[in-house]
């Protein structure tokens, strides 16, 4: 026994001695880098805040601490390198390379939840394996979504009107809930109404969920899985994944049930799901393995050969939940927020809005045309991105080796003075709301560098909600068998512009409801707005606002 003890202490020495050997030779090799004084294999473990508020606030302030280029700071979690850019031209050198497609090992945290669905998929799941079709654009696909957005806006208006006038609102809590509504009808083909709910369990576990991922990528202790589980807070992870898949489950029940008592008569713009259940319907899927697919793994593990590169690419139906209503409501709500901040800015919105509207509350594809995106610069609803580099990569004279860590701070780059005047100002200066800012006019951005304003990230897997949205538009095609084939195309621009479209028109549509009916007065001044990273950008404690009635609600 002493022996073997002996040996297996030799064989530990060793590999600690390896490991040790192969952090210090890393270390040397990024020296130079901007960093705060770190230490061998703690790294920035002594200074790190363990609050969300803290951190957010340590991030940016290493930011703030080397203002000028290359605008690219090291911090070490542990003994783990990071490496954070925030200048537009680094950020396209990894953005554009088709060589730095994998996802940060953040994202892998997010796996019990949505499976290696898009968000999180490494770079083989993701790369598509043949040839993509292009699908046509038509404005005609918009207008299919546009009776939910104004009539689920609707119902929002009239819910808050229904609260005593001049007392403080928690306006995220409100618009979350109209979010899931359009996101259930829209791509689920399902109407929940958890607008009529003052609480919802779901939206409580993925506002959770999220807090428990930026929690765990901070302490190296609970990465791994056995660990976290035993001695973490995996026990109230799993009560939220129990809430998230159930939920998702039933919906995909009781669509189930009402196709089958339509005798599958699909008509009009199919949903997401409507699609999964048509191809279990013909025998092409069976519905175990949708349940399967939607709370576990990838698309591809299950389905044919011939549709696995579709489904390895497209969003499973979890991540389409969440990226279709926690990102853009929390957008939507931002938007709100800087306007209450800002009356006279608010003023003008509200008066464009009145006189394009007129008698009418509806909101139509044309009066959507105008809106720009000052909102989501100042605050991008994803304010950072992981990527793992795929290989060495020089960043201005530095080399970084193969499987580094980098984080694309889009909060910092929106606030980068050499491509934004006053960067800190909400300057929607000319038009309507969110905003069609004088720093949007097409004469200031010819002259922008493109990288300089990436709210929905860029590049080849730039944001999912885009996709999402794309792929709705495609499957207007109503010839079941054609939407088999349905793909998405990420590398060009022209349809890139057109995914932004896409992705802001139903936080658009909210914002311009809100603003049509009420004044908004935010509660708390920008400057001393706390807010916290999850995957999305959150305030700490919702978003409080009074809201006094401007016309009538019909």
């Amino acid at each position: 026994m002493g022996l073997i003890t002996s040996i297996a202490l030799v064989i530990l020495i060793i590999i600690s001695f390896y490991y040790v050997v192969k952090h210090l030779r890393l270390r040397k090799r990024l020296k130079g880098i901007n960093s705060p004084r770190s230490y061998p294999l703690i790294g920035h473990a002594t200074i790190s805040k363990p609050d969300p508020e803290g951190f957010i606030n340590q991030v940016m302030g290493m930011a703030y601490l080397y203002p000028d280029a290359p605008r690219m700071v090291l911090f070490w979690l542990g003994p783990m390198p990071i490496v954070m850019l925030y200048s537009a031209h680094l950020v396209e050198k990894i953005l554009t390379s088709s060589n730095h497609l994998s996802k940060g090992f953040a994202y892998s945290l997010l796996e019990p939840w949505l499976g290696q669905g898009i968000i999180t998929s490494n770079v083989d799941n993701w790369r598509p394996k043949r040839k993509m079709l292009t699908p046509t654009f038509h404005y005609d696909i918009l207008k299919d979504f546009l009776p939910t957005f104004n009539e689920q806006s609707r119902v929002l208006v009239k819910r808050l009107a229904s609260l005593p006038e001049g007392e403080p609102v928690e306006l995220l809590s409100f618009i979350t809930l109209c979010g899931l509504d359009i996101i259930c009808e829209t791509s689920m083909g399902k109407t929940i109404n958890a607008q009529c709910n003052k609480e919802s369990d779901y939206v409580w576990a993925v506002h959770t969920i999220n807090d428990l991922v930026q929690e765990r990528t901070k302490n190296p202790l609970m990465w791994n899985d056995f660990i976290y589980k035993n001695f973490g807070k995996g026990m109230l992870e799993k009560k939220c994944l129990d809430i998230l898949h159930s939920f998702t489950r039933n919906v995909i029940s009781e669509r189930q049930k009402e196709l089958e008592e339509s005798e599958w008569r699909l008509h009009g713009r199919l949903a997401f799901l409507d699609l999964l259940l048509d191809m279990s319907h013909h025998g092409l899927l069976g519905l175990e393995d949708i349940h399967s697919q939607i709370s576990i793994s990838s698309f591809h593990t299950y389905l044919p050969s011939n549709f696995s590169a579709f489904f390895s690419i497209l969003l499973k139906v979890d991540t389409l939940m969440f990226a279709g209503h926690d990102t853009t409501s929390t957008g939507a709500s931002w938007a709100l927020y800087l306007l209450g901040c800002y009356p006279e800015i608010q003023k003008k919105a509200q008066t464009e809005i009145d006189d394009v509207l007129a008698d009418s509350d509806y909101i139509s594809i044309e009066h959507l045309a105008q809106l720009k995106y000052e909102s989501l610069r100042i605050c991008p609803v994803v304010p950072m991105i992981m990527r793992e580099l795929g290989s060495d990569q020089d960043i201005d004279g530095f080399v970084l080796p193969k499987g580094t860590q980098l984080i694309i701070n889009q909060f910092m780059v929106h606030r980068d003075p050499m491509y934004w005047q006053d960067p800190e100002d909400f300057n929607p200066e000319s038009s309507y709301v969110m905003a069609c800012s004088s720093r949007f006019l097409p004469e200031n951005i010819a002259g922008r560098h493109p990288f300089a304003f990436i709210p929905f990230s860029a590049g080849s897997r730039n944001c999912i909600g885009q996709r999402f949205l794309f792929y709705q538009f495609a499957v207007k095609d109503r010839a079941r068998r054609s939407l088999y084939l349905l793909f998405i195309i990420s590398k060009i621009q022209f349809f890139r512009k057109a995914y932004l479209m896409f992705a802001m028109m139903e936080e658009k549509v909210i914002v311009s409801w809100v603003l049509r009916h009420f004044n908004v007065t935010s509660m708390n001044e920008r400057y001393n707005m706390k807010s916290k990273i999850g995957v999305i950008l959150r305030p700490s404690n919702g978003i409080h606002v009074i809201l006094d009635k401007r016309r009538p609600i019909v």
